[in-house]
């Protein structure tokens, strides 16, 4: 088991310290510093893992390990692909299940409470539609928030933890890590960590989640994925000199 585990606890170490150095430094969420440029672009990197695209990445990543793997049984192949799709589609309805029954508010929606007196226990039991209309009155007239940030709340109404962006990018990073390192992908692995971290970082600088929710996903991320590390093994269809 430990020998297992040492694969991604270093990748694990090194995402944790982006909540970590938060809470170390004290840093605190505020919408209105998030008009510079650079916050953009990481918005926009971020759609990856963000309904509607976040299919197509789930669908290039799996082209891109199974791209530089290579097996001479389709048996194979399918029982891989099984694992690692199924550990990262099992993440969120366990992320849903815990939202339900934690409904923790998300950053945004306390900052709401304070500015324009959001009464969060009635926010919550309106329906969907009715929490992005809300929304959509209290932020309208408010200039000093970007647009593409506004619209991000309306988007996602639901409650913070744990966060499902960081489960899937984390997930993803984990099993690259493991699968890839051996064969000396170093540039993909390094691409997709930077990929996730990013994102794992703008959960917290858009005010859609806590630091602690960002620390547990990472989390439960990795248990995941050592899952399917065990399976992978038990099923030898990785076999590499490790």
């Amino acid at each position: 088991m430990f020998k297992i585990i040492r694969h991604t606890a270093i990748a694990i170490s090194l995402v944790l310290t982006i909540p970590l150095i938060f809470w170390l430094l004290g840093c605190y969420w505020d919408p209105y510093t998030t008009t510079d440029l650079k916050l953009k672009l990481i918005f926009i990197l971020m759609q990856t893992a963000t309904n509607p695209w976040v299919i197509l990445t789930h669908i290039m990543l799996n082209c891109c390990i199974f791209g530089c793997l290579y097996f001479n049984k389709t048996k194979i192949t399918v029982q891989l692909f099984l694992i690692l799709n199924i550990v990262i589609i099992t993440g969120q309805p366990i992320k849903y299940f815990i939202k339900n029954k934690t409904q923790e508010p998300r950053p945004y929606i306390i900052w709401l409470k304070h500015k324009y007196g959001l009464n969060i226990n009635k926010y919550y039991q309106l329906t969907n539609k009715e929490r992005k209309i809300t929304i959509a009155n209290l932020i309208d007239h408010d200039q000093n928030v970007p647009s593409w940030l506004k619209q991000h709340w309306i988007k996602e109404t639901s409650f913070a933890f744990p966060s499902g962006h960081t489960i899937f990018t984390n997930s993803w990073m984990f099993l690259i890590i493991y699968l890839l390192w051996p064969y000396r992908y170093y540039k993909t692995i390094i691409i997709v960590s930077v990929w996730s971290y990013i994102i794992t970082l703008s959960r917290l600088l858009f005010g859609m989640h806590w630091i602690q929710d960002i620390i547990a996903s990472i989390i439960l991320s990795w248990i995941l994925v050592t899952i399917a590390i065990i399976l992978i093994d038990y099923f030898s269809l990785v076999k590499i000199n490790r």
